[in-house]
């Protein structure tokens, strides 16, 4: 996330996990999965494989930035940014680092939009710091699935907050831009000035960068240092911009060496596959290895956002660290199917709201989801999920009632989205700026479908799901992303209602191809 931005695929991602894999307790075997999560949608082929790579791109693919990471024992624990997204803080959860399930959510309801957190295991017991509201808060939970506490607000202003602990047993955060604060013993509020203490390591001036924005500070501790990992160069702009460089000292506070290896990730061509690479976590295994996590743009594909990726990381004899991927790895999410009835007692993760709970419009039940219609251009927020591929095919079900048009679209904000719905007088195209002709087709019901080809959207509709027509438009929408619009959104799936009535959606699915370009 930038200091100025401060002032959906499926519920496996990557991601069925391996047999036997199940989760163990929360006394750092693994973290038991709540009963209370729902579970996984009916899915296939999504899973990352070659154990010998030295890169995996991406392990989540969508909109997942700002990554924090976590071990207990054997399993693997991630949260991200989540922005307006509700719920929000998704907990992944992970036995091999590359193959992700959603396991929970730390924030049931919108307060506030949620940047670059911080996940955390102090004492057995788990944290995520995050900024949102012009102030930064702190969760807590035991079990890194859930349940979580109410946010505890620490009183600070700042951006990405990195925790760290003294060899005393003192709490810090590190905040962007080199700033320094000490926590209460609990971890639950700041004590005493926020203090400078860092500087960080300065590219040369001739580097095409977006600005220097030091953020992003993540510790890590290991044979006697602390190394502190930030984000430098702006989070998008030029492809050359973002990257994580590294600095160490033997207390939290400095003085900082910087690392003869900086920057340890980068995008130094507008060539390269991933543009804007940055944003980086550490995280050891079991065995001893060592990877880092970091978010980045698919050249070309920044409608989905910046992406999670994994790395590998080696360590010299004198102790600094270095990206150790390239030239081997797996560059592409896996094929994808995912299938959700839409009619279970609660929504699953993959499901999210801008602003408000999924709970406030959409009620599920047996007989599918239910929701009512809001007037043109009034604010409301769409029902999202979030795709990962160039290729894939969104398709739903939809009954209205009364005067209401039931959408699917595809939807950056609330000024620039697109879609088809069905009333009913019959269906049609509309744009975030026009309407198009409506299509009669008569009793109020239709399948429809888009269809995402490398950005070339078309969109299709059917009485029984078995004959299609193809809707007289067809869309590029390549351009629907940050670096035009703002915001640090991708393009998103979404469900949506409009007008006086209510829409029932049903039979959602998402199939997607595995990616080819720049391969």
């Amino acid at each position: 996330m930038t200091h100025a931005e401060a002032e959906s695929r499926g519920e496996t991602y990557g991601l069925n996990r391996p047999t036997g894999s199940e989760p163990g307790d929360a006394s750092g075997q693994g973290a038991v999965l709540q009963d209370s999560v729902p579970q996984d949608p009916v899915h296939e082929d999504a899973v990352l494989q070659d154990s010998d790579a030295g890169l995996y791109a991406p392990i989540i693919a969508g909109n997942y930035a700002d990554p924090s990471i976590i071990r207990v024992g054997d399993d693997y624990y991630m949260t991200h940014s989540s922005y307006k997204l509700t719920p929000g803080l998704i907990i992944w959860h992970s036995r091999d680092l590359r193959n992700w399930r959603r396991a929970g959510a730390a924030l049931t309801r919108y307060a506030g939009d949620v940047w670059a957190p911080d996940f955390v295991m102090h004492n057995d017991r788990f944290y995520i710091y995050y900024p949102a509201g012009g102030t930064n808060w702190v969760v807590t939970a035991s079990n890194p699935a859930g349940p979580w506490s109410e946010p505890v607000s620490l009183g600070i202003r700042g951006i990405d907050p990195g925790h760290t602990v003294a060899p005393d047993g003192k709490r810090y955060l590190h905040m962007s831009g080199g700033a320094f604060a000490a926590l209460s013993d609990d971890g639950l509020s700041v004590i005493g000035e926020v203090k400078q203490v860092y500087d960080g390591w300065r590219y040369p001036q001739d580097w095409v960068v977006e600005a220097y924005s030091l953020e992003g500070p993540k510790v890590t501790r290991h044979n006697g240092y602390y190394y502190l990992t930030v984000a430098v160069g702006g989070t998008a702009g030029p492809p050359t911009s973002h990257m994580a460089v590294s600095s160490r000292s033997r207390t939290p506070w400095g003085p900082w060496e910087h690392s003869p290896y900086n920057p340890i990730i980068r995008t130094w061509s507008k060539e390269e596959p991933w543009w804007s690479k940055g944003h980086a976590s550490l995280i050891d295994t079991p065995d001893g290895e060592w990877w880092m996590v970091y978010h980045a743009y698919r050249n070309g594909y920044h409608t989905l956002g910046r992406q999670t990726l994994l790395e590998r990381v080696e360590w010299s004899a004198d102790g600094w660290f270095w990206a150790a991927g390239r030239g081997k790895g797996v560059n592409s999410p896996p094929q994808e199917v995912l299938l959700d009835s839409l009619n279970e007692a609660e929504l699953a993760l993959h499901w999210q709201c801008e602003g408000c709970a999924p709970s406030s419009r959409f009620h599920t039940g047996p007989n599918g989801l239910t929701a009512e219609g809001t007037a043109e251009g009034a604010e409301r927020s769409p029902l999202f999920f979030m795709p990962g591929h160039e290729r894939y095919t969104a398709q739903v079900e939809i009954a209205v009632e009364g005067d209401a048009e039931g959408r699917l679209l595809l939807h950056y904000n609330e000024s620039a989205y697109l879609g088809i719905g069905i009333s009913a007088k019959g269906v049609r195209h509309f744009r975030s700026f026009k309407s198009y002709a409506v299509i009669p087709t008569g009793g109020g019901r239709a399948f429809l479908r888009i269809v995402n080809d490398e950005h070339i959207v078309s969109f299709y509709f059917s009485s029984d799901g078995a004959e299609w027509f193809r809707y007289d438009k067809t869309v590029e929408v390549s351009g629907m992303h940050h670096n035009t619009l703002g915001g640090f959104q991708s393009l998103r799936i979404g469900l949506d209602v409009a007008g006086a009535g209510k829409a029932i959606f049903r039979n959602f699915s998402y199939e997607a191809e595995a990616w080819t370009a720049g391969q």
